[in-house]
């Protein structure tokens, strides 16, 4: 472990007044973001490369943080998108054989700071008090005066979807892994995917590639129009950050998408409560939300719970939904909210969890093959 002696000051300092003083690591700086808590036991580097965590102070409630160190392979996308770091325990020396650099090396690499060595499960208890909070870390060695100026001067966007999309449209061929399970089928034919990109997840993604789907990622805001010119046979809606409300223009496109074609529609996430609002409904921000790779959801076509890794902190209002069309087909076990739901008449279905996602259960990979049939039966339809 290393000395609390050994580092620089590190500040926590919340909206409310609430100081918390422990050690810094990772990069020397200030941020501003919306402090939140994550109850993974492993996965701190997927969590923190996830789009989805875009303006984020990560609260992580396992206490040992770092200790199987960073490797490349685990990244879910090109950068870290939290903004800060609180942890109680940082190990220093990793034990792994894939490890390439310590969490604290990658943090300065990656220009994100961090503070270990305070009680995390505080922290937590009144994040479940009063919900998530506007928040300052800092590593500078800066008074309470200066950080309750700049938290007071500094904002939380919430459309961060815009910024973590795709600036481009982009291609990703499909990768067809021969070694999953029957029930998780491989297509025999190459399915083409049009993925409205919010800020997805790589291993999201990858649940489609190796199922023989080759994506096309379009950047927010594209029109309906050239995605449908493009052929293809199903539409993607992925996680990503920020309030569903400020994707507008998405919502517009995504309703227009269900009318304009019978293509299937599948969404996750940020897609999910996207999807909801294209199709009449409402969304809520959440008290604290959902973040972990531990929350049980029951199936009710399946009699089933899976246990589901989640990132987010609003939900799809169940009494605006069900007016529209939406049959509700997914509860979250501990609150009842809204966790998946498809529609009567369209081939349209989504979830809020995430299917298949890295550190997590992949007992509910069986999604991707629901979407698979369903483009396949479209698109043998379409050739008769």
């Amino acid at each position: 472990m290393m000395k609390m002696t050994e580092q620089p000051d590190g500040l926590l300092y919340l909206e409310d007044g609430s100081v918390f003083r422990a050690a810094g690591f990772g990069a020397t700086g200030t941020a501003v973001g919306e402090l939140v808590f994550n109850t993974s036991m492993t996965g701190y580097q997927e969590i923190l490369t996830d789009p989805s965590c875009e303006g984020q102070i990560l609260t992580m409630t396992y206490p040992l943080i770092g200790n199987y160190g960073v490797s490349a392979i685990d990244d879910q996308s090109d950068r870290i998108h939290a903004f800060g770091l609180v942890i109680r325990d940082l190990c220093e020396e990793p034990s792994n054989a894939l490890s390439e650099k310590s969490l604290d090396q990658w943090m300065k690499e990656q220009e994100i700071p961090g503070i270990f060595g305070l009680d995390t499960r505080q922290i937590t208890r009144k994040l479940r008090k009063t919900g998530t909070q506007k928040a300052l870390i800092s590593t500078e060695g800066i008074t309470i005066a200066k950080a309750r100026e700049i938290l007071a001067s500094g904002e939380m966007k919430t459309d961060g979807m815009k910024n973590v999309s795709v600036k481009e449209k982009t291609v990703i061929q499909p990768c067809p892994q021969a070694e999953l399970p029957e029930a998780e089928g491989v297509s025999d034919t190459v399915l083409d995917v049009a993925v409205l990109d919010f800020g997805a997840r790589r291993s999201v993604l990858d649940g489609l590639c190796m199922r023989n789907c080759r994506l096309t990622l379009y950047p927010y805001g594209t029109k309906a129009e050239e995605i449908m010119a493009d052929e293809p046979d199903g539409i993607f809606l992925t996680n990503g950050p920020g309030d569903p409300k400020e994707a507008e223009e998405a919502a517009e496109e995504v309703r227009r998408l269900i009318h304009m074609s019978e293509k299937p529609v599948f969404g996750v996430g940020l897609g999910h409560q996207i999807l909801a609002i294209a199709l009449g409904g409402r969304t809520a921000k959440m008290t604290y939300g959902h973040r972990g790779g531990n929350h049980g959801v029951f199936d009710k076509e399946t009699k089933r719970s899976d246990i589901t890794a989640q990132n987010h902190g609003y939900e799809v209002l169940y009494d605006s939904i069900i007016l529209k069309g939406m049959e509700i087909t997914h509860l979250n076990l501990n609150d009842g909210s809204v966790e998946g739901m498809e529609h009567r008449d369209y081939p349209v279905f989504s979830v809020q969890f995430l299917p298949e996602t890295a550190p997590g259960s992949v007992g509910s990979a069986r999604l991707y093959d629901r979407f698979i049939q369903r483009m396949k039966e479209a698109k043998a339809g379409g050739e008769e």
